[in-house]
């Protein structure tokens, strides 16, 4: 730990003491904007061993209390980062009720002459300047059932999807194996079959494969391990008889349930087996407690099915005046801009998505068999 001001100290995640991750929950418990569990100190900390110690935790304090929590990772030159940025999916000073800070202050205290997001949570106020976009996140509100089996939860909730998504269990069930749905599953076979069909998504798709890259692998993994109040890894799976159809992994606090990787087997697309491990997701995690289903920042056609109304998270840089902040702003940011505008245009995106489809499709058949190994894990 280090004292960089009067009231901010600096600290490895995975080395906070008990006091302050408690006073961290604290904070996540008193304002639903901070509820996710992407802002959990236990988040901070996987992410502090798996990927090569730069992560850091200011922690602010008033009256010798600590009241506010800023995850962040610190690369060379002051450039930083938001904790797990191209992963998580929410950021935020996680801060008590009433909490005031200067962003200018919390950067000098912090090093940095840069902090890059894209998932800030819309009440960051003091951030609010450095915003470059907002981007919706869709989420489900979401309720126990009660006694009702999940037919009947779906075809309140859903009434459009009901009847469709009903016949495909149906169907899988009589031509594969009885359809069954595991919730949490502690199997970490299962957990490994996920990421060898989301890496082969991602090949066939031309997306970068994140899991090909061994840190993701371990922190994935790692968090599978995880059972905390306000964090837990939760793997879920839609099986025909004894065989995997899909599997889901993500983390879920208290109260909020975060959908992340969701991958199935290319031979059952007939069944919609992403959108059946959805709505299965959905209806019992809000049985588990859960009151609100995550679904991430992006234009996906199941996401308008299924959201009951959306987030706003924004993109940006907070700057300190810098000679490196200025670089790094003028490089990053028409990435960012030119990714965005294709995102948000159909005319431009579905030609880039066939491109890259064309890519991924030359790159999987030319990838020797050899080389297509299960991402490892411990």
């Amino acid at each position: 730990m280090s004292r960089t001001e009067a009231d901010i100290t600096i600290h490895r995640p995975e080395e906070l003491s008990a006091e302050l991750r408690g006073a961290w929950h604290r904070a996540m418990d008193e304002s639903p904007d901070y509820a996710n569990p992407f802002l959990a100190p236990e988040f901070a900390a996987g992410v502090g061993m798996h990927r090569g110690g730069a992560a850091r935790v200011a922690v602010l304090h008033e009256h010798g209390e600590p009241v506010g929590f800023l995850p962040y990772e610190r690369g060379a030159f002051g450039v930083g980062r938001a904790i797990g940025l191209g992963l998580s999916d929410c950021q935020a000073l996680v801060h008590r009720p009433g909490v005031t800070w200067d962003a200018q202050e919390l950067l000098r205290a912090c090093g940095l002459s840069v902090l890059e997001f894209d998932h800030l949570v819309e009440e960051q106020k003091p951030f609010g300047d450095y915003v470059t976009g907002l981007f919706a996140s869709p989420v489900i509100d979401l309720k126990d059932g009660g006694d009702s089996g999940y037919p009947e939860w779906l075809r309140a909730a859903y009434p459009g999807l009901a009847k469709t998504t009903l016949k495909k269990e149906r169907r899988l069930t009589r031509n594969v194996g009885e359809m069954r749905f595991v919730y949490d599953e502690r199997d970490p076979r299962m957990l490994r079959r996920l990421m060898e069909w989301k890496s082969a998504q991602y090949r066939r798709t031309g997306r970068m494969d994140r899991f090909a890259r061994p840190w993701i692998v371990d922190l994935v993994d790692h968090l599978f391990h995880v059972r905390e109040e306000h964090f837990t890894g939760v793997l879920s799976v839609v099986y025909a008889g004894d065989r995997p159809v899909a599997a889901h992994f993500g983390p879920r606090s208290r109260t909020v349930f975060a959908a992340w990787f969701t991958a199935y087997d290319p031979d059952f697309h007939y069944y919609s087996p992403g959108l059946i491990m959805h709505l299965r997701m959905a209806e019992a995690a809000g049985r588990d407690g859960v009151r609100l289903m995550d679904m991430g920042r992006g234009d996906k056609e199941y996401k308008d099915w299924l959201k009951t109304r959306e987030l706003r998270v924004g993109e940006g840089f907070a700057t300190r005046p810098h000679p490196v902040a200025a670089a790094h702003r003028l490089w990053r940011r028409p990435v960012r801009g030119l990714r965005n505008t294709v995102l948000a245009h159909p005319r431009l995106r579905e030609p880039a998505d066939r491109l890259l489809k064309t890519v991924g499709t030359l790159r999987t058949s030319a990838r020797p068999a050899t080389a297509r190994t299960a991402p490892r894990t411990h």
